[in-house]
């Protein structure tokens, strides 16, 4: 097991540079970088933003006369009329565009192999600042929406696969398709118009993580305050990952009670709970532990992002999204990189509590 371990995590590393090298590769090839989004609104309206990027220069002037001697630097921004070519070039220079891709990507793999991510263009903080202050609101959402939606559709789908075709699975098979039909973003809508102020009641808060003066609360106050915050994002989330897990949890109870060993074990007269539990629940568990690594990461990173959105919740997800949009280079790459390597070792964690659970899975004998 231990060789094993050694492979997986050595495969992380080609893996890891692929992922890098692909996206790399993909933003040289898309329009609008973040250069050229500094001399569109320098063009345009402004934006005081902007004298963090461009280290406060007032050189924007040259006129015309400077554009027409711009030449070529000028010819690859067909927005840049009117600026000089030496602000155009130290622009470049500033955000790394100066050198070749072939040297920006190896001196982006150095620096990330240190866990160095550098600044945000556009925010003048660190990167790593940046995730760190987003980072407790998508802890939040994705541990305790996969806690939530775990422990309640493994106990329904255990009851779903006994009663199968019953009245009580009928009714919650009813309600677990109506929760998978919709979208997690149109329910939190729904939730925000019944409880948060929409149109009827505000019983809820509409936004953010914690209230105003929440540090002076007690601590009492301050878990009640989180909690009361968190009911409206997390019932959003919950419903579709709930419905899936519950499905999940009840075919493969299914598949596994009607295997030959659950047979015979009733004929030996063991109790039906031992008989469930005892034997059933370890080889059916199988397939829902190896969902769980995919459900935290969706919940952590992708699944929260419109929630973040409908409710104001600063989280990694809206922050990549904004990022992206916003061609803020470091904060896409660095929350890709990190997104990345978590996943795989979430992946790598799966596969050793599926040993765990059921010690005759052997990963090591089978990547021989």
């Amino acid at each position: 097991m231990i060789a094993y371990i050694l492979r997986r995590l050595a495969l992380m590393i080609p893996t890891l540079l692929g992922i890098m090298l692909i996206t790399f590769t993909i933003v040289q090839f898309a329009p609008g970088g973040p250069v050229e989004r500094v001399l569109a609104q320098l063009q345009g309206q402004g934006d005081g933003s902007l004298s963090r990027v461009t280290g406060g220069s007032g050189d924007l002037g040259g006129g015309g006369a400077a554009a027409r001697a711009g030449g070529d630097t000028n010819a690859r921004y067909r927005g840049a009329q009117g600026l000089s070519p030496q602000f155009i070039a130290k622009l470049e220079q500033q955000f790394g565009f100066d050198k070749p891709a072939p040297e920006r990507f190896a001196k982006m793999l150095w620096d990330y192999a240190r866990f160095d991510f550098g600044r945000s263009y556009f925010r003048d903080v660190s990167v790593v600042d940046l995730i760190v202050e987003r980072l407790p609101v998508s802890i939040s959402l994705g541990l305790w929406m996969t806690l939530l939606s775990y422990a309640i559709s493994i106990p329904l789908g255990i009851a779903k696969a006994v009663r199968d075709g019953s009245r009580f699975d009928l009714w919650t098979s009813f309600v677990v398709i109506i929760g998978y039909a919709i979208p997690g973003f149109l329910f939190g809508l729904m939730l925000i118009i019944l409880f948060a102020g929409g149109s009827f009641v505000q019983i809820f808060p509409l936004r953010g993580l914690v209230s105003e003066g929440w540090e002076n609360l007690s601590l009492w106050g301050k878990v009640t305050d989180y909690a009361w915050h968190m009911v409206l994002p997390l019932t959003a989330l919950v419903i579709g990952a709930f419905a899936t897990a519950t499905l999940l949890t009840k075919n493969s109870f299914l598949d596994e009670i009607r295997k030959q060993y659950v047979l015979t074990a009733r004929m030996k007269g063991l109790s039906e709970r031992r008989v469930l539990y005892g034997h059933v629940f370890r080889n059916a568990m199988l397939i829902v532990v190896a969902g769980f690594p995919g459900a935290f990461i969706s919940a952590f990173f992708t699944g929260s992002l419109l929630i973040e959105t409908i409710f104001s919740l600063d989280g990694l997800g809206l922050l990549s999204f904004q990022s992206i949009v916003g061609r803020d280079y470091p904060v896409v790459f660095a929350t890709l990189y990190i997104f990345s390597l978590l996943g795989l070792a979430v992946n790598l964690l799966s596969d050793l509590i599926y040993v765990w659970i059921d010690p005759r899975i052997d990963f090591a004998a089978r990547a021989t």
